[in-house]
């Protein structure tokens, strides 16, 4: 640390407040830890409401136990029930104000996870997928380019915080709601997973994950394991996945063969390999989630008044109209529906459904 006139030490793992305490006297500078420099890096990349109360509510669940001071503060002396007594120390003080600070981030962030699931609950039916994996790994600029729609893009850690959810279409007249999520990251602190679990209930809901790796980084493998014991974590290691390879256009044509030889997508159902400045390359995804929409589809004879428009309107935009003939004032369409639909269409008045046509 002399040798290079240092002023700052930070270390790759999580230190107790008491090492940190008796390093810093070691040392004379401050000391850092893994987890504070991560919480410091989520403060600067934090946008939204939601991401600064998730950063806040993490850096003082980390900061609580670290609270030292050595004077006593008395000069606000007050008696009476609820009021601090003449033997409360500032530490003491500032552990309640953090305390009550804790709890009302708690409550708004609640609120916002049911508001949340409010929203998730009028996009049912849609098929969802979700964009997980490593840190800079490309998700966001994966997202602008299926979409079309512009996202925060930059290429750093923890670029994106919040999740967003766009429609992406893939042709035929299908399309999926795409959510990218934040990103993970080796020793990922347990605080900022807690704080952060109600942005990951986007995963928790999706019909599939996308599992996005950098496939030019040199510890793809690691990066690619640390994601899927994440998953695993948040209890969706059983969730039906594919393993997309991104930012091919970064590797030699020797070294994408030989990546291809190697790579097993073990609980992945397949792998693709992508590159957002290769427009053609993101096709095969395209073509995987349509196959996946087809696949959860039920082939059905649905028969209603014409009068009903919407049922009408509803088979054409989230189902595939294999054929529609008219007798008198009853309509019978023959269709492939998703389980959603089919069931909305079981709960109208007046329409009769009928399956395995």
């Amino acid at each position: 640390m002399r040798e290079r006139e240092a002023e700052l030490v930070i270390f790759d793992d999580e230190l107790t407040p008491a090492q940190c305490k008796n390093l810093e006297k070691l040392c004379g500078v401050r000391v850092m830890d893994r987890t504070e420099l991560i919480l410091d890096i989520f403060a600067t990349r934090a946008r939204s409401y939601e991401a600064s109360m998730q950063v806040e509510l993490a850096q003082l669940q980390y900061l609580l136990p670290r609270l030292r001071r050595m004077w006593v503060h008395l000069s606000r002396i007050q008696g009476g029930i609820g009021f601090r007594g003449p033997g409360e120390t500032q530490l003491e003080t500032d552990r309640r104000l953090i305390g009550t600070r804790i709890a009302e981030l708690r409550r708004k962030l609640q609120a916002v996870a049911r508001a949340q699931a409010t929203q998730r609950k009028g996009r049912r039916g849609r098929f969802r997928a979700a964009l997980v994996g490593y840190t800079n790994a490309g998700k966001s600029s994966l997202l602008q380019e299926l979409s079309g729609s512009p996202q925060f893009v930059e290429d750093r850690l923890f670029a994106t915080l919040d999740a967003s959810t766009r429609s992406v279409p893939l042709g035929d007249g299908y399309d999926a709601l795409l959510t990218d999520t934040v990103g993970f990251i080796r020793k990922l602190p347990h605080h900022l997973i807690a704080s952060f679990r109600s942005t990951l209930e986007e995963a928790r809901e999706a019909d599939v994950i996308l599992h996005v790796v950098d496939a030019s980084h040199p510890d793809r493998d690691g990066q690619r394991e640390v994601a899927r014991r994440v998953l695993d974590e948040l209890g969706l290691g059983r969730r039906p996945r594919i393993l997309v390879l991104n930012k091919i256009d970064l590797l030699s044509a020797e070294e994408l063969l030989s990546l291809k030889k190697r790579v097993s997508p073990r609980a992945d159902s397949c792998a693709l390999y992508t590159s957002v400045p290769r427009p053609s390359t993101l096709e095969p995804l395209r073509q995987e989630l349509k196959k996946r929409i087809r696949d959860r589809m039920q082939r059905i004879s649905v028969e209603f008044p014409a009068r009903a428009g919407r049922v009408l309107s509803a088979l054409y935009e989230r189902g595939e109209v294999l054929s529609r003939s008219q007798q008198g004032t009853m309509v019978r369409v023959v269709a492939k529906a998703p389980p959603a639909l089919v069931g909305w269409l079981r709960s109208r008045g007046g329409v009769r459904v009928s399956e395995g046509v």
